[in-house]
């Protein structure tokens, strides 16, 4: 497989959750997001949450109205969800699980034990021209699911990777690493596009990068909490550094 160029979607989550923890309108994640398209973003991601604890929709409408790049609109499957997201029409939609008491998301969708719930979103939004992706956890049967639910994307869910390698936990790093490659090349196999992300950094984001099938990483928590010591562009342009090292 050609080793082309891995896109960089730059999520603006938590630039929200800073303006909300104290109110008002600053830091607006609009100018995150068009600061980050500045800087080598090839696309911009957002996470409406059923309790809007960090993008709101209003942010969904600024976004869509202003950015020149894909928007990529995370969305728990409900009808609340899927109404917004046929009116605000973003170049993709990513399904993820979502419970009101985690931090972040926790996991990869249980696209198995759900797929009767969400064959019904999926098809609207592939109807209505909104690119479907999911994110799951570097499964086989997951990923033959997402397949047969004709999702044209999926996103490996590298959080458990990520937590190894932050840890220093080397065999379950190296186990992590090859069951996302294993992922990576079935989805390729059967026709998918393939993206990755969570948790991912300027250290564990090369070998992730490195795997030939992967379109584009989704990075957002990281680059924001690094932007507070280096500034955003310089926190992106270094991922992006980091990323390209890995395609020689």
């Amino acid at each position: 497989m050609t080793r082309s160029r891995v896109r960089l979607g730059v999520n603006i989550d938590h630039v929200a959750t800073v303006r909300n923890a104290r109110g008002g309108a600053h830091p607006d994640p609009l100018r995150a997001a068009l600061l980050a398209v500045e800087a080598g973003a090839d696309g911009i991601t957002a996470h409406l949450r059923e309790d809007r604890r960090h993008i709101r929709d209003s942010d969904m409408d600024g976004l869509k109205n202003q950015l020149k790049v894909p928007l990529n609109f995370e969305m728990a499957a409900t009808d609340e969800m899927m109404t917004i997201a046929l009116r605000v029409k973003p170049h993709a939609c990513c399904l993820v699980p979502e419970k009101r008491a985690e931090r972040t998301t926790e996991g990869g969708l249980d696209v198995i034990v759900g797929q009767h719930h969400l064959q019904p979103y999926i098809a609207r939004l592939n109807a209505a021209g909104i690119r479907v992706s999911l994110f799951i956890a570097p499964d086989a049967e997951q990923i033959r699911m997402a397949r047969t639910l004709s999702a044209p994307v999926i996103e490996l869910h590298t959080g458990t990777y990520c937590h190894a390698f932050d840890d220093g936990r080397t065999d379950e790093v190296r186990q992590e690493l090859a069951r996302l490659q294993q992922g990576a090349e079935l989805a390729a196999s059967l026709g998918l596009e393939v993206h990755a992300g969570h948790g991912l950094n300027f250290g564990s984001v090369g070998p992730i990068a490195a795997f030939p099938e992967i379109a584009e990483l989704n990075i957002g928590h990281f680059l924001v909490g690094e932007a507070i010591f280096s500034g955003l562009p310089a926190a992106i342009g270094s991922m992006r550094t980091a990323i390209d090292a890995a395609r020689p």
